[in-house]
């Protein structure tokens, strides 16, 4: 997701591939590499906040398939975002999967594209255990599908891209939430835009990954909306006010990996700012009257920033 140098170098591409490709044993490591499933908690507790902002009960089987299907459409699009960017990460990460040779493009886009109808099919499982049937879940599940899929194949030169990664994460929220209730109310969209102003920020930051220092300040501005709508909530609760400083606390701690003179971390920024997005879910959740399900969302946090220790984030 470019600039190509297959054609003038077919031959020593054939023989790496040959010469690169793990055993059996060693394939898991790719896969869940290409997936980027460090990050999954963040989706999981995206799901959990989307479908408590209903304020509905959610039973247990539908909250199962949420996790399941929304699961396959983040690991779904991390694999399709590898194999639309295969050229341009030959010349500038060719360590990644496919251009190292360990996979190939038609593997990848194969398992990407089968991830994301298996997602949209859970949906329309879901869909049928209510009289009437709930298509909306199965409808949002396919623009986020859509959605995806426009952004892996266009990112690199889509100036608003930062937007459209936001409305991939929102429509996580939407799914569920339709899912669970079958509308969405005020609390689920003021969430949702306020994720989405996150994302957006976070995105910024994450487009100029391979630069040696950060540059334009301005989107980190993006970052601080959750503060700011849910500071009148968080306040009234001791769990939401410690929640509101420790997310507030972590943002600024990413931020500072933008701001060392000479020795940025885009990097380390970026995959910090992911594993912000479990502390906003639970901060949301808070806000809406669910304390102990902000357990689980700071649970969710933890587990993204472990998982990062083994499986790279970005």
């Amino acid at each position: 997701m470019a600039i190509t140098r297959e054609n003038a170098k077919a031959p020593a591409a054939s023989n790496a591939v040959r010469e690169t490709r793990p055993a059996d044993g060693r394939r898991w490591a790719v896969y869940l590499r290409l997936g980027r499933i460090s990050n999954l908690p963040t989706v999981w507790t995206n799901v959990l906040a989307g479908a408590l902002l209903t304020g509905e009960p959610l039973d247990g089987r539908t909250l199962g398939v949420l996790l399941v299907s929304l699961s396959l459409f983040y690991v779904g699009g991390m694999y399709l975002n590898d194999a639309f960017d295969r050229h341009i990460d030959a010349r500038e990460r060719p360590e990644r999967p496919i251009p190292s040779g360990v996979t190939s493009a038609t593997e990848v886009f194969g398992i990407g594209f089968g991830m994301l109808t298996a997602a949209v099919l859970l949906l329309g499982g879901l869909a049928f255990r209510t009289t009437p049937v709930n298509w909306a879940p199965v409808l949002s599940g396919i623009v986020l599908a859509a959605t995806i899929v426009y952004y892996d194949a266009v990112h690199k030169r889509d100036p608003l891209s930062p937007l459209v990664m936001g409305a991939c994460r929102m429509l996580v929220y939407v799914t569920a939430a339709l899912a669970a209730a079958g509308t969405i109310g005020f609390p689920v969209i003021g969430g949702a835009l306020v994720l989405l102003s996150y994302l957006i920020g976070l995105t910024y930051v994450a487009k100029q990954e391979t630069l040696a220092e950060y540059r334009n300040l301005w989107p980190l501005l993006f970052l601080f909306a959750p503060f700011v709508y849910t500071a009148p909530g968080a306040l009234r609760s001791g769990v939401g006010l410690v929640l509101w400083v420790g997310f507030l606390a972590w943002v600024g701690y990413a931020i500072s990996f933008l701001l060392r003179p000479g020795r940025g971390n885009i990097p380390r920024a970026v995959i910090a700012f992911i594993a912000g997005i479990s502390l906003l879910d639970g901060l949301l959740v808070v806000v809406a009257g669910f304390p102990r399900a902000a357990g689980l969302a700071v649970v969710g946090f933890v587990l993204t920033l472990i998982g990062q220790r083994w499986v790279k984030g970005t």
